[in-house]
């Protein structure tokens, strides 16, 4: 059996979508951190939901906390804007799951409903269902991932449908939280300067607009792409103020 687990803060827009398609699943755990909007009404209203409140302490630590109220081994993360497609739902109903295996599930990225199949963000294989009495989530505040040292890993077949933003201004409080996490996550552990923020923010925008053919995805692309390069020099540059700010105190 499959307990489905889901982080959530101010997913209203998102969630009832997300939650529709783990109704197969008789074990979904949202674990709310902070909402002020109607999520946690939203996920209350389905039978299968378990919802816990709890902090936030960057994604691994939090993700692995969430799994500890699942009421089955294997864990499916799933995030509060992401929708089981129908393959997949069948796939997992059927699979016969080894538990020193961790599956990969394959996304499709969306801007409000507009697919996008460029920048990087088409047809990623990013590990999301595991058995939780054989691995975790290592603890990194931000790009957590499973850990995989121990175990082999498999592709799973159908897609999870990635509904990451809807407006512009999201691509804004993203950059400014994941940036804040990476530059704590990495205090005294990375160096960095102004010049390497800016070197690492052009090298994104060149990455994703071109080598990724972001272009290719119209004014959607050009969005991702400056997304990206601001994400990253606001990420260079915290952590140059940070690591600055400590060794003058």
């Amino acid at each position: 059996m499959i307990s489905a687990v889901i982080l959530a803060k101010n997913s209203e827009k998102t969630i009832a979508k997300t939650l529709e398609s783990l109704k197969f699943l008789d074990d979904v755990v949202v674990y709310d951190n902070g909402s002020s909007d109607k999520t946690m009404q939203i996920a209350k209203s389905f039978a299968n939901v378990n919802l816990v409140q709890g902090e936030f302490r960057g994604f691994g630590w939090t993700k692995n906390i969430a799994a500890t109220f699942a009421k089955n081994d294997w864990i499916l993360m799933i995030d509060s804007d992401e929708v089981v497609d129908d393959e997949l739902k069948n796939c997992l109903l059927t699979k016969q799951l080894d538990k020193n295996c961790i599956y990969k599930l394959n996304f499709k990225a969306f801007y409000k409903d507009i697919e996008v199949k460029h920048c990087g963000w088409s047809n990623q294989l990013i590990k999301r269902l595991y058995n939780k009495t054989t691995t975790s989530y290592n603890n990194s505040g931000v790009h957590e991932d499973i850990i995989s040292s121990a175990h082999h890993t498999e592709v799973l077949e159908g897609n999870v449908e990635h509904y990451s933003y809807h407006s512009i201004s999201q691509f804004i409080q993203k950059a400014d939280l994941y940036s804040t996490l990476f530059a704590k996550s990495n205090q005294h552990i990375k160096n960095s300067s102004p010049l390497k923020a800016f070197l690492n923010a052009a090298y994104s925008f060149i990455k994703t607009y071109f080598f990724k053919r972001g272009f290719l995805d119209g004014y959607v692309g050009l969005v991702i792409a400056v997304s990206h390069a601001v994400t990253n020099f606001y990420k260079y540059i915290k952590l140059y103020e940070l690591n600055s700010e400590d060794s003058h105190n």
